[in-house]
């Protein structure tokens, strides 16, 4: 398949930057080389492009799998390197192309929460990035998109790339539910830690 993801990203960096005010924070943490795990706080659709904007390499977003059933749409989506899985399913193909990716060398994005939080408080994260760093042995950057209560023309959208969390530290043992969620865990602190959010300290359970 054609891969669109370059002309994607020049043609929608201009229009990115027109509409909103964009700050980037911590690219020093970005590994140039190797298969990583890139996970995020989910706000909007402008998302995937927010992160991706600032980042060498391609980005396989894991995506919804009904964003691909429409015919032009989803062939388009497919394009871009989307990798769409069945959520609620245990999608046993769509985690072997996220693994495969990664092991390949490649970036695999993630929204842990799995929904937008149009007012960034944070949802309850899904244990997808860590049952995939399990398998892979990949380590997790993580990143944080940050705005105001809504996005509109020229809002400030801060995208911050935290450090990278070494595989080893997340601890994970794949016969170990408790694990998968402490792993989950970690991973989504890093990333509301990184955020403007003055809500609740607590971090919402994984699932």
């Amino acid at each position: 398949m054609l891969n669109l993801y370059p002309f994607g990203k020049s043609v929608t960096y201009p229009l990115v930057r027109g509409l909103f005010s964009m700050r980037y924070e911590g690219l020093e943490n970005i590994p140039e080389q190797g298969g990583f795990i890139l996970a995020c706080n989910h706000r909007s659709n402008f998302d995937p492009l927010f992160i991706a904007h600032k980042m060498p390499r391609q980005i396989h977003y894991l995506a919804k799998d009904e964003l691909v059933q429409v015919a032009v749409i989803g062939s388009l989506i497919r394009s871009f390197g989307v990798v769409p899985i069945k959520r609620g399913t245990g999608d046993t193909s769509a985690l072997e192309t996220a693994a495969a990716i990664i092991r390949e060398g490649g970036v695999l994005g993630i929204f842990p929460e799995g929904h937008r939080s149009p007012d960034g408080t944070p949802l309850r994260p899904r244990s997808g990035a860590a049952l995939i760093a399990g398998q892979t042995k990949a380590d997790v950057l993580p990143c944080a998109v940050s705005y105001g209560p809504k996005l509109g023309f020229r809002t400030v959208v801060t995208v911050r790339y935290g450090k990278l969390i070494p595989h080893e530290e997340l601890g994970l043992d794949l016969a170990s539910p408790s694990t998968l969620k402490a792993a989950t865990r970690r991973v989504m602190g890093d990333i509301i830690a990184m955020l403007d959010y003055k809500g609740p300290a607590a971090l919402p359970e994984a699932t």
